[in-house]
């Protein structure tokens, strides 16, 4: 039996055939009744590639982890009831860092709202502002205009979606039964060719997407206060695009002068240029090196920054400031910005690279300089224990087994301090994302998989132990979807960041340790054999670095590293005060 003999299947297969035609290229599908119509159109449209992932929760971050590798809008489905509302927390990440998702909620038919009828709630905008668009798409219907309708809605939904600031659609999906493929004479030789099939080429209406270029007066403007300024700095934040920017940052800085102070996430740090440096943040935690080094001029790139010592010392400089905004969002929360640039980061930067050749001098190199007289004085410091893995020093070991061009997922919380604060820079370029739009510690591994899953090749995560178990369930979607994944979670047995809040100081022990330590006493072997995975507890950087090489190789692997949180802080603070110690007052020349 053809599946358009069922009318549920072929309005399905026509919403599934213009999001395809728009660019989705992956669905993650969650199991269900009434959304069993949207499963078979995903299983049967050509150029979709269906996952199955079993929790909602789960599956929304899988979704969220290919769209930020991909770079494509991806399709959610939900059968009806609560289960739309897992994704939640996905899309509030998805709408904070401009990631688009596509998602359908099965849904009851009218007659049954509001009167008990099971897995049945108010679905209508299920999440507020932080959804891009919403359209209820109606009920199955045999009428050319109403399918004509529906494909038309699916196309704005994917442009929606895709235009800036990207986000999550979501769109309501109503059916009435039979929900199985069963046949049914509903009058299909009666729809235009147009509404069966659509335009086989394209989408059934093609929204053309407006030029993402920057205001060419704007950035002559800036281009010629750099001309005026020799004291600027180049700041890149979280970016998700792999689109050539760290080459376009590299010529910028060559042409200005200008050092460039690049996150681990902003796709800019690894594989950058000579201006490029990574130990910022202890740079600018050395007050003599600081005060000397206050910048005139600050181009802003990607996202909020981690680090709060780097967004004090940009706050408190007095600068001129001008942010770029690759998709319409702003990043200045103490509103100390001149100015605001929209449009294609890399193209802002060609544009302002045209007629400039400063090149690199006293105050670019001072950065450099100091730079690597803090990355000796910290290899120095870790070379004296050489066995033993803190937190600092196994962040650094994990990026430094990365080969060139690896995938690697870094947790909010600690691990990515860690990396931002220790793991520098060098000539080996490496993808790096993280979940910087929100900050939270949900749905880690599940974005890790789907980085993996959309990239076709293995991605390594570094994980809190609170971020593995809170989402233990991504550990089962990475292996029921044979992702090539490589877990290394620190497993210090509670929640270390809160170690270094000022709260540590004046809440009594046994209620800090009960409320903020929260220490879990788990065995974390059980959640490798729960997933099927192999697993290792190395005990020395070596012994890691083996370990995160065997897991590039394929196959799920969880990697625990096992540390100490009451030393923690003191790791940390011991090896900032070395390099500043080594920075001494100068000259940094």
């Amino acid at each position: 039996m053809s599946l358009d003999a069922n009318l549920n299947v072929l309005w399905s297969r026509a919403l599934l055939e213009e999001l395809v035609r728009g660019g989705a290229r992956h669905a993650v599908v969650c199991p269900g009744s009434r959304s069993s119509a949207l499963a078979l159109a995903c299983a049967h449209t050509p150029g979709l590639r269906v996952w199955s992932v079993i929790d909602e929760r789960s599956a929304g971050f899988f979704a969220l982890g290919m769209a930020k590798q991909s770079r494509q809008p991806v399709v959610l489905v939900a059968t009806s009831g609560s289960a739309g509302a897992h994704f939640f927390p996905a899309v509030i990440e998805a709408a904070m860092a401009q990631v688009p998702l596509i998602i359908l909620t099965a849904d009851r038919p009218l007659e049954l709202q509001g009167w008990g009828a099971p897995q049945t709630v108010p679905q209508a905008r299920f999440y507020g502002d932080f959804a891009r668009m919403f359209a209820d798409v109606g009920m199955p219907e045999a009428s050319s205009p109403a399918i004509a309708h529906l494909r038309a809605t699916a196309a704005r939904a994917v442009s929606t979606a895709c235009r800036a600031p990207r986000g999550a659609v979501q769109l309501n999906v109503p059916f009435r039964e039979p929900l199985a493929p069963i046949a049914q004479d509903f009058g299909a030789e009666k729809l235009t060719a147009l509404a069966r099939e659509g335009r086989t080429d394209a989408p059934l209406t093609l929204i053309a997407q407006s030029s993402r270029a920057p205001d060419a007066a704007a950035l002559e403007d800036v281009r010629t206060r750099i001309a005026a300024t020799g004291r600027g700095v180049i700041v890149c934040g979280p970016r998700d695009e792999d689109d050539g920017f760290a080459e376009a940052i590299t010529a910028l800085s060559l042409a200005t002068g200008y050092p460039v102070l690049a996150e681990a996430t902003s796709q800019a740090r690894y594989g950058g240029g000579p201006l490029t440096v990574s130990l910022y943040d202890a740079l600018l935690r050395h007050e003599p090196f600081a005060r000397g080094h206050t910048p005139e001029l600050v181009l802003r790139f990607g996202g909020g920054l981690t680090p709060k010592s780097p967004q004090q010392w940009l706050d408190t400089s007095g600068a001129d400031i001008t942010v770029f905004s690759d998709e319409g969002a702003l990043y200045d929360p103490a509103h100390r910005a001149t100015r605001v640039l929209e449009g294609n980061a890399v193209l802002a930067c060609r544009a302002l690279t045209k007629g400039l050749s400063r090149g690199p001098g006293r105050w670019a190199q001072d950065f450099v300089n100091a730079e690597r007289v803090a990355r000796n004085a910290l290899e120095q410091a870790l070379g004296e224990q050489p066995d033993v893995l803190t937190e600092p020093r196994l962040a650094r070991e994990v990026v430094a087994a990365l080969p060139a061009n690896a995938l690697f997922f870094v947790s909010s919380s600690m691990p990515i301090r860690a990396v931002d604060a220790f793991a520098h820079g060098g000539g080996v370029p490496l993808r790096v994302l993280a979940n910087r739009g929100a900050n939270g510690i949900d749905g880690i591994v599940s974005s890790a998989a789907g980085m993996a899953a959309a990239a076709g090749r293995p991605a390594v995560l570094l994980s809190g132990d609170l971020a593995l178990l809170h989402d233990v369930g991504g550990l089962v979607s990475a292996a029921r979807a044979r992702v090539p994944l490589t877990v290394v979670v620190v497993n210090n047995d509670g929640g270390g960041i809160f170690s270094f809040l000022p709260l540590a100081q004046v809440a009594k022990p046994d209620e800090f340790e009960a409320l903020f330590g929260t220490p879990h006493g788990v065995d974390l072997s059980h959640a490798a054999a729960l997933a099927g995975a192999r697993f290792e507890r190395p005990t020395t950087p070596a012994a890691l670095r083996a370990a995160v090489r065997t897991g590039l190789e394929g196959g799920l692997h969880l990697v625990e590293v096992v540390v100490d949180r009451a030393t923690n802080v003191d790791a940390h603070r011991h090896l900032f005060a070395r390099m500043a110690a080594a920075l001494g007052e100068g000259p940094w020349a």
